[in-house]
């Protein structure tokens, strides 16, 4: 049996983790020996008495051949850290995966490509700007890499789907158990279009320990991270962590100073992450991994409504920023408006107004309004 084959059984095993397959390949034992080993040569490579006794009991070469069986009548492939197709990016970070398991487009891991993290619960700015840079990096070639998670990760994933850098859902459960439930049919556009990816053997259940694991392979497949809307404790946070930690660059995207979903990100800026107003500014900094096309749909976007300096200004005047930023924190009400301007209704009435003709704020049933 190949090493590759070993490597993916001792991957399968319960309790086995990153830093025993670790000790078992240093000391030797990833050859065929290793199905006769006893618990006491489990036990001398480093490896605990109980995971010993359960080791020289079960694992043995059918066992990993009904494990492989298994992967593939589920319609899920494998590659290996010894394989030539492992993406070579991630291949380079402090603890690359043994094994990554996938549906889809494996060459993708393989491309130039970002990471677009956020909050869960965007606001509607968030939403707005996650989606129109996502599309706008795929449309310049570069595939948009993020975790399957609600908020700016399904946006991201959705937006990227359209252009030619397609996208990659790295997931923190088995590739047969999808987390969040609603984004299963999302999760199987993008195994079709895309590719999803996963360290963790099927019947892996979704778990709050496994999730930040999940994000170091975000971070280590891409040539930098963009961090679009999160809170001063967002898992994103952890994700720009990894990035840097692998020796990759941080992008963040401003936000409004009242929005505590900005808080974030806007320190990240202030520690010296990149501020991102257009998809162009993060093009600029991989120009020499794009196709021509790419840098020409990227520039075209930068030149049109697309530019999020444009979003954010809106040629507005101080008085319909200040509502507009209100705003972006979701659907208000004319009464919860005034509320919190402290505006009279005269006054209010006329920047809402002004904000309609300019295309950036819309009024909905029930004198309710929202950002466009």
């Amino acid at each position: 049996m190949e090493i590759r084959e070993l490597l993916f059984g001792l991957n399968e095993m319960e309790g086995i983790g990153w830093k025993s397959i670790d000790k078992i390949r240093r000391v030797g034992l990833l050859t065929n020996a290793v199905f006769s080993c006893s618990a006491k040569d489990w036990e001398r490579a480093g490896i605990s008495s109980t995971m010993s006794v359960r080791l020289a009991a079960e694992f043995n070469e059918a066992w990993v051949v009904k494990r492989h069986t298994l992967m593939k009548e589920s319609g899920v492939a494998m590659v290996t850290i010894l394989d030539e197709g492992y993406p070579v990016q991630l291949k380079e970070t402090p603890q690359p995966p043994w094994v990554l398991y996938y549906r889809g487009r494996l060459e993708l891991a393989s491309r130039p490509s970002v990471a677009m993290v956020g909050t869960r619960v965007p606001t509607a700015y968030g939403r707005k700007v996650g989606g129109m840079l996502a599309g706008e990096l795929s449309a310049a070639g570069l595939t948009v890499v993020s975790g399957l998670a609600r908020g700016i990760d399904s946006v991201s994933h959705e937006a990227a789907l359209t252009g030619a850098g397609g996208t990659i859902a790295v997931v923190a459960t088995g590739l047969d158990k999808v987390y969040p439930p609603e984004n299963r049919e999302l999760e199987r556009q993008i195994s079709r279009e895309g590719l999803v990816l996963s360290e963790y053997p099927l019947g892996t259940p979704s778990h709050p320990g496994l999730f930040p694991q999940r994000n170091r392979i975000i971070a280590g497949l891409t040539l930098g991270t963009l961090v679009v809307e999160a809170d001063s404790r967002s898992g994103s946070l952890i994700t720009a962590d990894a990035a840097l930690e692998a020796g990759r660059d941080v992008f963040a995207v401003p936000g409004p100073l009242t929005s505590p979903k900005s808080r974030g990100a806007l320190e990240l800026i202030k520690q010296g992450a990149k501020l991102v107003t257009a998809a162009s500014d993060i093009v600029e900094e991989y120009i020499s991994y794009l196709p021509a096309r790419g840098q020409e749909a990227v520039a075209g976007a930068a030149t049109g409504q697309g530019s999020l300096a444009d979003l954010l200004e809106k040629k507005l005047t101080s008085e319909e920023q200040h509502l507009y930023h209100i705003l972006q924190q979701g659907p208000f009400t004319l009464d919860e408006l005034l509320a919190s301007t402290k505006w009279d209704f005269g006054h209010l009435h006329s920047v809402l107004l002004s904000l309609i003709i300019k295309k950036a704020v819309t009024q909905l049933p029930g004198a309710i309004y929202k950002v466009i």
